[in-house]
């Protein structure tokens, strides 16, 4: 199977943030600034801290969910080059190649440690820091999706 690909600037961001929040580390940090922000406005409500600390409390949410729903995605895109550019990938039972003007690369699939899909993309990590976004949208139709999601099931255990 061979799709062709650009990335679209929304789809990417989206898919930046969701590769943020899915690590667990970020997800425990989220989890616990949060319980700190209800538990400052609870002992604010019940006259225990002053409106300094709830505010304190209130900003450190406010700065967290900024950065990661904002700052981050927006920081990664602009410094990779990578989203830029066009793409051919082809697929096939020994691994898969990733191609654009400049040269091509192969990879077997051994080399992937984990694969996540979500809306507009699959998610191809070669270890927990380092990924490829491979877009949907670069299927002819459903079918090729849905026949590059059975291969990567396949060839590549999903991250739970």
């Amino acid at each position: 199977m061979i799709i062709h690909f650009g990335y679209e600037k929304g789809q990417v961001m989206q898919a930046l943030r969701y590769h943020f929040i899915s690590r667990l580390e970020i997800r425990i940090m989220i989890i616990l600034v949060n319980v700190f922000a209800i538990a400052s406005l609870v002992l604010y409500l019940m006259h225990k801290i002053t409106p300094v600390a709830f505010i304190i409390g209130a900003t450190m949410w406010i700065i967290l969910m900024i950065s990661f729903w904002f700052v981050m995605p927006i920081m990664v895109y602009r410094r990779a080059a990578t989203f830029k550019d066009k793409f051919s990938m082809s697929f096939n039972e020994d691994g898969f190649t990733l191609g654009h003007e400049r040269g091509s690369r192969s990879w077997p699939w051994k080399s992937l440690s984990t694969f996540i899909e979500s809306p507009y993309f699959f998610h191809l990590y070669f270890d927990s820091r380092s990924f490829f976004l491979v877009p949907k949208n670069g299927c002819k139709n459903r079918d090729e999706v849905f026949e590059l999601r059975q291969l990567l099931k396949s060839k590549v255990k999903k991250q739970k």
